[in-house]
């Protein structure tokens, strides 16, 4: 049984991601920061319905504490599936954009992605299989009024895809991002209406966190063994 990590695991699209995963088969590490509780719920509802699963709590901003904690689930055997999901937003116009704005959102995406895949990088190739999918946003392709902060995190989280893509293509281990474009979760709520759905995504709605987790379903599976270094757009035809 392939061991799984989902960082934000407790957020919409992250308990999404666990429950696909868990169903086809992995033993998911729920991850979560402030949110322990509910990743603990989430958790409990996998293995009530007969998948494997397992709530833990770290702030990925935080180098020294997560690797201590990555070190202690390694004890166990390797990682070989990392969706990095974890995220934030501050938006805000760029002129009034604060330092900490700033860097909050960047922390937790690209300081993120390094402090909890480093870790396990050297343990993936040493089996010859992994998954790494780091979810991007369609913000880091097109920009987006209001996010300066959160597209910069993104962008760069689809360019250090690219690259590492190529450092472990020939161990075994794909490197792809995912961009989803308006997908219905609780960051998004009340900032987008019907009507400026209607006119941004060509197909009129938004899309659905299980969506958005049956693509990262696929590029975890052995089907998708050679597809690695892409940033794939699920967005309802924005771009």
């Amino acid at each position: 049984m392939k061991r799984a990590l989902v960082t934000g695991g407790s957020g919409g699209i992250g308990a999404a991601i666990c429950r696909t995963l868990a169903v086809q088969g992995c033993d998911v590490l729920l991850h979560a920061n402030s949110n322990l509780d509910k990743a603990e719920a989430i958790a409990a509802e996998i293995r009530a319905a007969g998948g494997h699963a397992r709530a833990i709590a770290f702030d990925v901003t935080d180098a020294a504490t997560t690797r201590a904690a990555l070190e202690a689930e390694l004890e166990a055997g390797a990682i070989q599936v990392l969706v990095n999901n974890a995220g934030t937003i501050a938006d805000v116009p760029f002129a009034g954009m604060s330092p900490k704005q700033w860097a909050n959102v960047i922390d937790v995406s690209v300081n993120g992605f390094y402090n909890v895949t480093q870790p396990l990088t050297l343990p993936m190739i040493r089996t010859r299989w992994g998954r790494i999918i780091n979810i991007g946003s369609v913000a880091g392709i097109t920009g987006n009024r209001g996010q300066v902060n959160y597209a910069a995190a993104k962008g760069a989280l689809h360019a250090a895809t690219k690259a590492l893509a190529l450092e472990v293509a020939n161990r075994g281990i794909t490197v792809n991002a995912v961009a989803p474009g308006f997908i219905a979760t609780a960051m998004i709520e009340g900032l987008f209406n019907p009507e400026m759905v209607r006119k941004l995504v060509p197909m009129q709605r938004v899309g659905q966190p299980e969506e958005v987790a049956d693509l990262v379903g696929f590029l975890a599976s052995d089907a998708a063994a050679y597809i690695s270094g892409q940033v794939i757009s699920i967005n309802g035809g924005m771009i």
